[in-house]
């Protein structure tokens, strides 16, 4: 898909359906979740949750449903706010051992006295669903196989889907987090994509993003991408996640900036579903894996 050039008569920027899209992955896994239940393997996907955050707890639901809908093994285990960090370790060992747990995903963020980087280090990295042990994130720097953290695959799978071709793209990535920021980055690169990463040291952050065939915003600031920020005719993905008075929003200010964009994605019902479905996507993965070993 070319960069497409804006006329005086458009309106808005082409909605990337992030719902639409999710719909077809789940499908997609749906059939594979099938094709395994045939050789006798059911995919079982555990998640963890520490404490009471309202937030967490909205996504385990929506995780939850989401991978019984699909036919995988639903687990969710809550564990009291005041849960040990060793006690949480000694559950995840048990998980690693249990051949029926095949994806394991401990919801972030853990409450203060429990360290979040041992914990991660600690899941297997064949049961690491979220992709966030080091051994996954040190595959994908240098191509290998492994587990890809599941909102960038998401934004990769929905460009996919939109027949976008990234390959020879400007793309500039808006924030440098290990969840998304840099295996976002990565997997533009991987698909020869020219990357640019900004950040909060970022010099005259507009001039950059104003380059950029691609931009794909994930600051964690509310509408901070506005309008003069962004090249016309760009394919913005907006990662954000973020509420100002009451309303949920994404790091992108949606209105002004679809009346130049190409392309645009709206929050909510833009990456999000994406996320959970490729969520879904690796637990299945990790059951393949586990059938041929």
């Amino acid at each position: 898909m070319a960069l497409m050039r804006r006329t005086g008569d458009d309106k808005m920027a082409h909605l990337i359906d992030g719902k639409k899209w999710a719909s077809k992955s789940r499908a997609e896994t749906a059939q594979a979740v099938a094709a395994l239940a045939q050789q006798g393997v059911i995919p079982g996907l555990t998640v963890v949750l520490v404490g009471d955050n309202p937030a967490s707890k909205t996504y385990v639901r929506g995780k939850e449903k989401a991978a019984t809908e699909v036919g995988i093994r639903s687990q969710v285990i809550t564990l009291s706010e005041g849960t040990t960090q060793d006690a949480l370790l000694s559950l995840v060992e048990q998980l690693n051992a249990d051949q029926m747990v095949h994806g394991i995903l401990v919801q972030l963020p853990l409450p203060a006295q429990i360290s979040e980087q041992a914990v991660l280090a600690a899941i297997h990295p064949d049961k690491d669903v979220d992709g966030f042990h080091a051994q996954n994130a040190g595959a994908l720097a240098t191509g290998q196989p492994g587990f890809i953290p599941c909102t960038p695959l998401g934004v990769m799978k929905m460009l996919q889907y939109e027949g976008i071709q990234v390959a020879g793209m400007n793309a500039v990535v808006v924030g440098r987090s290990n969840i998304v920021g840099k295996p976002m980055a990565q997997l533009l690169l991987n698909a020869n994509a020219t990357v640019t990463i900004c950040h909060s040291k970022t010099k005259d952050l507009a001039d950059v993003t104003r380059r950029a065939d691609l931009l794909v915003a994930a600051i964690g600031r509310g509408r901070y991408i506005t309008r003069d920020m962004v090249k016309e005719g760009a394919i913005v993905i907006d990662v954000g996640m973020n509420r100002i008075d009451g309303k949920l929003c994404g790091d992108v200010d949606y209105e002004s900036v679809s009346a130049v964009a190409a392309s645009i994605t709206p929050v909510p019902g833009g990456v999000g579903p994406m996320t959970i479905a490729m969520l879904l996507s690796n637990t299945v993965q990790a059951a393949s894996l586990s059938a041929v070993r």
